[in-house]
């Protein structure tokens, strides 16, 4: 009897090691499954990319950089002197630059250039600084000319030519640098 109660239990342990030897199995699927998960994640991949795309390209358009404009409210010769056909003066500019952008705007390398009959008699750098999205910045500009012939031709006339010339960058979304640039005469 007992011989056959350890058979039992024999055959009862064989039968639970068969049952535990085929959980621990991993799971044997069809080639279709397969492909199915790797479909899905191509899907998933391509909406994500498609996603990016559209949101860089629509960033572009709302947050597409343009140049400032420039606007010249004021021109004085606070001093004006003409003696032998020989000019000298003091020149003095205000001007209104208007950020248009919704970033900073950082401005360098700036300058306003004094022309008479095509020669440049006067030049002066504008100092760097920054304009906020949206905003408008007045600067001035006042500096001495050194004197310079009048024109033969030019007798009774006197005519001189300003250029403002602003360049900068645009910072768009923290990551994206454009260079702008604007130029105005008077």
């Amino acid at each position: 009897m007992r011989m056959r109660m350890r058979e039992r239990e024999r055959e009862r342990g064989a039968a639970s090691m068969d049952k535990a030897q085929e959980h621990c199995r991993p799971p044997q699927h069809s080639s279709r499954h397969g492909s199915g998960k790797i479909i899905s994640c191509a899907l998933a991949a391509g909406f994500i990319i498609v996603f990016v795309v559209a949101l860089a390209v629509a960033s572009f358009f709302l947050l597409r950089p343009r140049d400032p404009e420039i606007r010249v409210v004021s021109v004085h010769l606070p001093r004006f002197s003409s003696i032998n056909s020989t000019v000298r003066m003091n020149f003095a500019q205000y001007a209104a630059v208007r950020n248009p952008n919704r970033a900073t705007f950082s401005h360098y390398d700036s300058w306003i250039q004094i022309l008479y009959v095509g020669h440049q008699v006067g030049f002066m750098y504008i100092p760097a600084g920054e304009i906020a999205g949206g905003r408008t910045v007045y600067m001035s500009a006042s500096f001495s000319v050194d004197s310079f012939p009048l024109a033969a031709a030019q007798v009774g006339i006197f005519e001189v030519e300003s250029r403002m010339r602003v360049k900068g960058r645009v910072r768009v979304l923290m990551y994206f640098t454009h260079h702008i640039e604007a130029a105005a005469g008077c």
